[in-house]
């Protein structure tokens, strides 16, 4: 890591601002719908103090991305402390979060996966801030499943993003929330094949 990637970076009012409506409107409308001037014009910022704080449109989007990466994994968190001890209750209580998840007013699908969508070029930079957080999201769960003891956790941990994923993209097609507890259902099935 270099002593750049050591540096925190700045925080303002004003550039939390940008990043939380920013955040709100590429959830609702796209990324490459919403233009900077919408941003602007909805937290009531100045053009210069955007680019005080970011290169780029593209800077934006994947530091909105980064900030609520951090605060989704930080909640996930909260959800597993929160289900006591069994290591299987841990790993399952990923869903328990989902749940939650698509029960609520915001849920508009995952902001994540729409970014892989709209960016698909190798090396954008909202393409590689969504590969972070998914990335981020499947080491957690390969570090539940191997302190569970299961089997291969590197597989089951791929096998369980894929199951978030697919339930998470159904229950924004169809707006079901019941798409969380079926993939609940099917993590169990697999965690349960995974027991030594």
């Amino acid at each position: 890591m270099s002593p750049a990637e050591n540096i925190p970076a700045p925080t303002s009012a004003k550039r939390e601002l940008l990043l939380e409506t920013a955040w709100a409107l590429f959830c609702q409308n796209g990324y490459r719908a919403v233009g900077i001037d919408t941003v602007l014009a909805k937290a009531g910022v100045a053009k210069m103090t955007l680019y005080n704080h970011f290169d780029s449109k593209e800077d934006l989007i994947a530091a909105a991305m980064a900030k609520k990466s951090g605060e989704i994994l930080a909640g996930i968190e909260d959800v597993i402390a929160a289900a006591g001890k069994s290591p299987e209750r841990r790993l399952l209580a990923v869903f328990d979060w989902l749940a939650g998840w698509f029960g609520s007013k915001d849920f508009t699908g995952c902001a994540f996966i729409k970014a892989v969508g709209e960016y698909t070029v190798a090396g954008d930079k909202p393409r590689e801030a969504a590969t972070a957080y998914k990335q981020a999201l499947q080491n957690r769960l390969q570090a539940l499943a191997t302190e569970a003891g299961l089997k291969a956790p590197a597989v089951l941990a791929r096998q369980l993003m894929f199951l978030i994923d697919g339930a998470t993209v159904h229950a924004d097609m169809k707006a079901d929330a019941t798409f969380a507890a079926e993939a609940r259902a099917a993590a169990k099935s697999l965690i349960e094949a995974a027991r030594p």
